[in-house]
């Protein structure tokens, strides 16, 4: 398994980001200012994710997708893992926002995060289309937050 960042040509990766989001120009408003980390394991892409910097050492999950035949075997975790150390002597906070989703909420809490605040309307707001998740329409963007 290895994890790189990559640093030019970030929209390669766009059919996996839409996994996690599925609205382009939702992605577009933070790929380019964001870091791209990429995993692969036995030469095949499995997950893929974007963290921002929102203000002065508190960074963000934007986006964490891993590919449908590779889900369930750890990668997701192992990303996150990779993330927290990346981050851990550069900030404070690492957030993650996700749906109010039975698929996604107990991930995070699994990987350490606790709930933090929620965002009202957020997929309504922001999304040209309902969202749904696990056949749950996706209105709030809740977020998660860990110390670093």
């Amino acid at each position: 398994m290895e994890i790189q960042t990559v640093l030019e040509n970030k929209r390669a990766f766009l059919p996996l980001l839409l996994l996690g989001d599925e609205q382009e120009d939702m992605i577009n408003r933070y790929l380019d200012r964001g870091t791209l980390y990429i995993l692969r394991d036995s030469g095949s892409l499995r997950t893929v994710c974007v963290v921002t910097e929102e203000e002065a050492g508190t960074f963000e999950i934007k986006n964490l997708a891993t590919a449908p035949e590779s889900q369930r075997q750890g990668y997701g975790q192992a990303m996150v893992r990779h993330i927290i150390q990346q981050y851990r002597n550069q900030g404070n906070r690492l957030l993650a926002g996700t749906g109010d989703s039975p698929l996604t909420m107990p991930f995070y809490k699994a990987c350490g995060f606790q709930e933090s605040h929620r965002v009202k309307n957020f997929f309504i707001d922001n999304y040209d289309h309902p969202i749904y998740e696990a056949g749950q329409q996706l209105i709030d963007m809740v977020y998660f937050s860990m110390a670093l």
